[in-house]
């Protein structure tokens, strides 16, 4: 999953981007306003996390310019925003909500605290109210960063553990190689590169049981489809 965080603060910035990968996230960067707005005009950003205060721009207004499409958003309505802030007062909190926000969360927080919200608002593109999915005896958990092929545990690499969670929240769909480079690589990819085709091949290989089929197959000239049943 793709992560625009915008926010002003250097080491905030750098800390999170630090987390969310840990995490497994793609993870892009903006210190302004009119910087978010050109990235989030390309590229079809999961979540976005937004400051209040930025040096150029009221994030508030940000937010509600996106929800109601006064500013090109390639993400759509799709697009989850959580808001950070120092500022604690109640109608704050109101107004980010009311101009769209999806969650709120104030300085100064804890990482993990930040990481289960961000997990909770992709929870609600994939249908699920856990932060474990299920796809036949394939089980991924966000939280515990953990993968099991019936009750064995898998080793992945983060992008492999990307991409997995990515096909796990699409079951039985066809999703394009260049939509998964959209979503979980970051911007710094390089969009002619075999990294795609070379990163599911070895994820379909250590998600394969010995003597079973392959969960994930592809689909020539369309992409890769998890199967949602063994």
């Amino acid at each position: 999953m793709r992560v625009l965080v915008v926010e002003d603060q250097e080491d905030l910035v750098n800390a999170l981007r630090s987390g969310l990968v840990r995490a497994g996230y793609a993870v892009d960067t903006a210190f302004t306003g009119a910087a978010a707005e050109e990235k989030l005009a390309v590229t079809a950003y999961d979540v976005m996390i937004l400051d209040i205060a930025l040096p150029d721009a009221d994030g508030l207004s940000l937010c509600g310019a996106v929800r109601r499409g006064e500013l090109l958003c390639a993400a759509g309505p799709a697009l989850r925003i959580l808001m950070l802030t120092a500022r604690t007062g109640l109608a704050d909190r109101v107004r980010g909500l009311d101009l769209g926000a999806d969650d709120y969360l104030t300085k100064p927080f804890a990482l993990p605290e930040l990481l289960a919200r961000v997990r909770a608002l992709l929870r609600r593109d994939a249908g699920g109210g856990s932060a474990v999915l299920t796809v036949g005896g394939l089980v991924l958990d966000s939280a515990r960063h953990r993968v099991t092929r019936d009750g064995e545990e898998v080793a992945l690499t983060l992008k492999e553990f990307g991409v997995l969670r990515y096909l796990m929240c699409r079951p039985g769909h066809v999703v394009p190689a260049e939509e998964l480079l959209e979503h979980v690589w970051d911007e710094n990819a390089d969009p002619f590169t075999e990294s795609v085709r070379v990163t599911v091949g070895t994820l379909r290989r250590k998600i394969t049981s010995a003597g079973s089929r392959p969960l994930i197959e592809t689909v020539i000239g369309r992409g890769y489809r998890l199967k949602d049943r063994p």
